[in-house]
């Protein structure tokens, strides 16, 4: 590896640079921040001749059940197994198998609890799979509401027995 100091103003210039140039229409992928650091990506506008060039998809859908045990992880984490069950209502060994194996959770300790669970929560893979730069991006319940969501509205009136 190289030793050399790299003065941080002339990497954010030379990125700028290259950022401005795959912008140009004539190049089929862009850099973009994601996951805390840079990638080439294919434009939007071409992800779907390349999908067909390359006959496969361009990200392996997660199942129901691990989006499920994700979202959960991500929003309460770190958290145990069995609390994350205990949300689902179901068992979460085989969704938690999977998400480790594909990297997009870690294990981040053991709770002070009986038995010493471990404790899950997202990995920099997660950050990647979902295009985000921090857990603070990820959608809040408000963004999820919509008008006559709320239970009880003053429009609604008593049924008298």
């Amino acid at each position: 590896m190289f030793e050399a100091e790299v003065p941080e103003e002339d990497i954010k210039t030379a990125l700028k640079s290259l950022k401005e140039k795959y912008t140009q229409d004539s190049f089929s992928f862009e850099i973009t921040h994601s996951g805390g650091g840079y990638q080439f990506l294919t434009k939007p506008a071409y992800q779907a001749s390349i999908s067909i060039l390359l006959k496969q998809q361009s990200k392996k859908r997660l199942s129901t059940s691990a989006l499920e045990t994700i979202s959960i992880i991500a929003y309460k984490q770190p958290i145990t197994k069995s609390e994350m069950e205990q949300i689902r209502g179901v068992n979460c060994d085989y969704s938690v198998q999977k998400l480790l194996e594909k990297g997009l959770i870690e294990i981040k300790g053991k709770a002070d609890t009986i038995g010493k669970p471990l404790l899950y929560g997202t990995s920099e893979m997660f950050m990647e799979y979902f295009g985000i730069n921090d857990i603070k991006e990820l959608p809040t319940p408000k963004d999820f509401a919509r008008e006559g969501d709320v239970i009880g509205d003053e429009g609604e009136k008593e049924i008298e027995d």
